[in-house]
């Protein structure tokens, strides 16, 4: 079989239900659907962490990001209870990343939009792309219009939207491929904030909700007091539903420019030669900074260690490969990507690299049985939307979460409990220990760091007059 190219295509914040496929009645993604009927749509995928560049250096290491060392967004600090822990501020230059082992192997290889894992030293061509296109240590863009402020990517027209230039990059690549394959990195700064989009296509969505009855004066509600020190005053915010014009608007766009981009392989008669993957890098936005979309049924969203902050979206197709229409269910992680593309590229595995990846072509051929064994998270930082530190492990249809502040365990079974309600732990102690050992284990096999209590913890802020602490 002829090597295939491979598009893969990373959005940033995407929440597990924020596609039509997924369960969605409000945003609108006719493509993604579209690629969904076409190929495979699994249910059961994860992000390697509830933030960003962790879960970008899973993908392009093949490793777990504590046994990378990058556990946190790159720039990141928070103290609470707990003292935070080092992190490497950028995606080591020792690990041989995906990009590089498939340009050593005959591949083109290109990045365009957000990177994330570092600056200039760090940077996508340090790290085997030969193209880098707007790839910088930014964490999201200043504007999501022109002028940009995106070092690496020049502005164009006053008002270009940038999903849509990078999108437009994209194709330019592939247009002027030559024979190579290539290996496309397009990570989207969409639809993380600032939350921005032309205003008539979200207006189209204001008028949505109002016909749909979605008052967005209901859509969000205060809980609890932030458990880290800098956003102590301030208070959870959580989105009951999705109702959020504007945001529904960045991920039309965003579905709009995958459709372009699939119009192009078909055009250019590589269609049937590509491999294409859709996913994100964490889960939605629910808790904090405007809360703009909502996760339910998951339990909260982007910066936790519940399914909200974890599970994502994934899409894969590559015609006569991949059945049309396939769904999987079994569990997956971000660097699993590592060994699928070398596998899929004829290329020889390295699993020294690649260490706690598994190859998903099993999958993509429809082979049954498929189980690529425990997945385990690490986060041992404060977020910005919540979460405190913790560490988790998935085995089967069960979930153990143990939170390093105070050593409580939370026991799920996901099959039975989607949303993360009735906490088994007492109810399944041996289940609990088991579980609880193996996270252990592994842990110290990756060298994890673990937080310690901070001397100079400030003392709780008081719940607001009338808030009833059980309700929060």
């Amino acid at each position: 079989m002829k090597r295939p190219n491979i598009l893969f295509i990373l959005i940033d914040d995407l929440g597990w239900r924020d596609l039509g496929c997924y369960g969605s009645s409000f945003y609108e993604t006719p493509h993604l659907d579209r690629l969904a009927a076409r190929g495979i749509r699994f249910t059961d995928a994860y992000a390697s962490s509830p933030v960003c560049s962790p879960t970008r250096a899973s993908i392009l290491s093949g490793k777990a990001p504590a046994r990378v060392g990058v556990t946190q967004w790159i720039g990141g600090h928070a103290v609470g209870r707990l003292c935070d822990v080092p992190y490497f501020h950028a995606l080591p230059l020792s690990e041989h990343s995906i990009a590089a082992a498939l340009r050593a192997g005959g591949y083109q290889t290109w990045h365009i939009g957000k990177w994330h894992l570092g600056g200039a030293l760090t940077a996508p061509e340090k790290h085997g792309f030969e193209v880098n296109v707007g790839g910088c240590g930014l964490g999201h863009p200043p504007s999501h219009f022109s002028p940009y402020g995106i070092p690496g990517l020049t502005d164009g027209p006053e008002g270009e939207y940038l999903t849509d230039r990078l999108t437009d990059e994209a194709i330019a690549r592939i247009r002027a491929r030559g024979d190579q394959p290539f290996f496309l990195h397009l990570s989207h700064y969409a639809v993380h904030t600032p939350i921005q989009a032309p205003d008539s296509l979200a207006r189209r969505y204001r008028d949505k909700a109002r016909e749909m009855g979605l008052e967005e004066g209901a859509a969000v509600v205060a809980g609890e007091c932030f458990p880290c020190a800098h956003k102590q005053k301030e208070r959870v915010q959580r989105r009951l539903f999705q109702s959020d014009a504007t945001y529904a608007a960045m991920v039309e766009r965003v579905d709009a420019g995958i459709g372009r981009l699939l119009d192009c392989l078909e055009t250019e008669g590589i269609a049937g030669e590509t491999l294409v993957i859709f996913t994100s890098d964490n889960g939605g936005l629910a808790t904090a900074e405007g809360s703009p979309t909502c996760n339910l049924p998951l339990s909260e969203g982007k910066g936790w260690m519940y399914e909200g902050g974890t599970r994502v979206c994934q899409l894969a197709c590559w015609p006569g490969v991949t059945a049309p229409g396939a769904i999987c269910s079994a569990p997956v992680a971000s660097s699993d990507f590592y060994p699928t593309f070398l596998e899929a590229a004829g290329l020889p595995l390295n699993p020294e690299q690649h260490r706690d990846g598994v190859s998903l072509m099993p999958v993509l051929r429809g082979e049954s049985g498929f189980d690529r064994g425990a997945l385990f998270w690490h986060y041992p930082h404060y977020s910005n939307q919540g979460g405190t530190p913790a560490c988790s492990i998935r085995e089967s249809d069960w979930k153990l979460i143990e939170f390093f502040e105070d050593g409580a365990l939370e026991l799920f079974n996901l099959r039975e409990d989607i949303g993360e309600t009735r906490n088994r732990a007492i109810a399944e102690p041996q289940r609990t220990r088991a579980m609880r050992e193996r996270l252990a284990t592994w842990r110290a096999e990756v060298e994890a760091l673990i937080p310690k209590p901070n001397p100079n913890a400030p003392p709780p802020e008081p719940l607001p007059a009338g808030v009833d602490p059980a309700t929060v």
